[in-house]
Parts: structure tokens; C-alpha cells; sequence
């Protein structure tokens, strides 16, 4: 196994995660901006989810098996379940959080399909991190105090 799929296998296992855990806040989140958020949350489940099934079948495309199992996706990701969080503004914080962690993973992950020489992969994971980026800002300008 490669290392670019043992790579794009773990963030199979990091989007399905994320994908719960924005689930979770989606139904969860309290207070004065629960339409706002819950809409908000909404989007960025929509938006993993996609990306989640890009990069498992990219994974697919290249020879690769991308993990389907839940207890396989909690033993190698790096994003955690949304245990204990239950304010709007943790729930924020987590988010912007776990978007940095991803980002930081997937231009690691862009360096590995470089030395790899798969282009296409690449151009995913770089499509990706400016999505990211996008989030990152506008997550941040809401919890600047």
C-alpha cells in the first residue's frame, strides 16, 4: 500500500467522522443563532459528505481499498467525536478547529501525491484546501472577540 493511500484512507476515516460530528451540532446547537447555525451546519455536512465520497472513489481510482467501517474510521482519525461540546460557540470552535487539522493534513497529504506524481489527486486536495481556507476565514471573523 502507498503511502498516498494510506494518506487519502485516513482522511476517508477524518470526513466520516466530521461528517457525525457536524451532524451532531447540526441538531444540537442552542441559543439565539440556532436557525442561522443549524443551516450553517447543514452546509458543511453537505459539503464533507461530498468530499468524503471524492476521496474514497479517488482512492478507488488509484488502486486503493478506503475503509467503510466505523470502528476502522475512530481507531485512525485525527478528528474526534463531538463528545461534550454543547455550546453554539464550542461548537464554532471545534469546527474551525477540525477545518484547520484537515487542512494541515491535506497539504501534507499534497506533498505525498507529488512525490507520486498523481496530479489528479493533487488537484483535489488542493481544490479542497482553498475550500478549507474560505471556511477557516469566516469561522475565525465569527469567533474574533
Amino acid at each position: 500500500m502507498s503511502k498516498l493511500h494510506v494518506g487519502l484512507n485516513k482522511q476517508v476515516a477524518n470526513l466520516s467522522v466530521f461528517f457525525v460530528k457536524l451532524h451532531h451540532f447540526h441538531w444540537y446547537v442552542p441559543g439565539p443563532q440556532f436557525y442561522q447555525l443549524h443551516q450553517k451546519f447543514e452546509e458543511f455536512y453537505d459539503e464533507v459528505n461530498e468530499l468524503y465520497d471524492a476521496v474514497a472513489e479517488r482512492l478507488l481510482m488509484i488502486g486503493g481499498k478506503p475503509m467503510s467501517a466505523m470502528k476502522d474510521y475512530l481507531a485512525v482519525a485525527s478528528i474526534k467525536e463531538a463528545i461534550g461540546i454543547d455550546s453554539a460557540e464550542g461548537m464554532l470552535k471545534a469546527i474551525a478547529d477540525d477545518f484547520a487539522l484537515l487542512r494541515k493534513e491535506f497539504v501534507e497529504l499534497m506533498k505525498v501525491a507529488q512525490e507520486e506524481g498523481d496530479e489528479i489527486t493533487l488537484d483535489l486536495l488542493i481544490t479542497t484546501v482553498g475550500s478549507f481556507d474560505k471556511h477557516l476565514w469566516m469561522l475565525n471573523s465569527v469567533l474574533a472577540k
